[in-house]
């Protein structure tokens, strides 16, 4: 019987179960500190499909898990990120359009998240499709979200409220004005990448604009971090990618990469990040393993 055990741990699924109780338990012991300031991230990626979304909505969560108090910014018309973080955003709730176009306070928008007590969002509704050709006539039109941003953090100081460790701003697949808006906003740039055919293509094209806000418009921003997502490690094919995005970008790349899991792609439909929906899955494990890492870098890129 003992060797029947052996035998079941030894193989394939046994050694990947016991890696994974073994990362767990690298989580469980791990103290994950707070930035000396507040991080701003643009998640971003000109091609669609890689995972942006999930990226924003589970690192957010993840770090609210790890002890840090998160904003999540919906800048997409879609809000998919505000579906999948339990918060309202049908075209009657005051959202991030407000705030662009209406100069409503982000205070005013900002509604906690059923995810975690740390962690707050900034829904997007349907509206925010028109404030692409609103803000073209308006003044200061690419610094609008972030000084609404910087007032929101002297509101918090004023009421006693904890300082915000991060901010993440969910964008659109396209660099309009909602994308210019977040990269003057922020100070790091995260781009998901998925483990597929094309992976880089139209990455040169995002790296020349973001290139060009850091000349006209946001001289601090940079590209902090570039996340692998939808790995499998049964594909030859994942790992050429995953071993030509490092060779470009080595300092960049977390060593953290998220598997293509089922579990993923089901969250978001039950309005939930996939580290609660399902709280043991690899793809919960990864993210966990994502946000510590993200955390671990503060003293490189503040």
């Amino acid at each position: 019987m003992e060797a029947v055990q052996r035998s079941a741990g030894d193989g394939p699924l046994g050694r990947k179960l016991v890696e994974e109780n073994q990362r767990r338990q690298r989580l469980r012991q791990m103290h994950v500190a707070s930035p000396q300031s507040t991080r701003i991230f643009t998640i971003s990626n000109q091609k669609g499909g890689v995972g942006k979304t999930s990226t924003s909505v589970n690192i957010a969560v993840a770090l609210a898990k790890h002890g840090q108090n998160v904003l999540v910014i919906d800048n997409d018309p879609q809000g998919n990120a505000s579906t999948a973080l339990g918060v309202p955003h049908s075209s009657e709730v005051d959202s991030v359009y407000d705030v662009l176009v209406d100069e409503m306070p982000l205070k005013d928008v900002v509604v906690p998240s059923t995810e975690s007590e740390r962690l707050f969002v900034a829904p997007a509704t349907i509206d925010l499709a028109g404030a692409e050709i609103e803000l073209v006539s308006m003044v200061a039109r690419e610094q609008r979200l972030s000084r609404a941003i910087a007032q929101y953090q002297e509101d918090r100081e004023e009421s006693g409220l904890e300082r915000l460790d991060y901010i993440f701003i969910d964008c659109p697949p396209s660099l309009g004005l909602l994308t210019i808006n977040a990269f003057v906003a922020a100070t790091e740039v995260l781009i998901p990448i998925q483990c597929e055919y094309y992976a880089l293509e139209g990455l040169s094209q995002l790296l020349n604009n973001i290139q060009m806000i850091q000349k006209h418009l946001n001289p601090v921003l940079q590209v902090s971090t570039i996340m692998l997502t939808m790995y499998d490690g049964r594909t030859n094919l994942a790992s050429q990618v995953a071993e030509e995005v490092r060779t470009h970008f080595p300092d960049q790349v977390l060593e953290t990469m998220i598997p293509r899991s089922v579990r993923i792609s089901e969250a978001p439909s039950y309005q939930q990040s996939v580290i609660n929906y399902d709280p043991q899955s690899t793809g919960a494990l990864a993210y966990l393993e994502a946000a510590a890492e993200i955390a671990s870098r503060t003293e490189v890129v503040s």
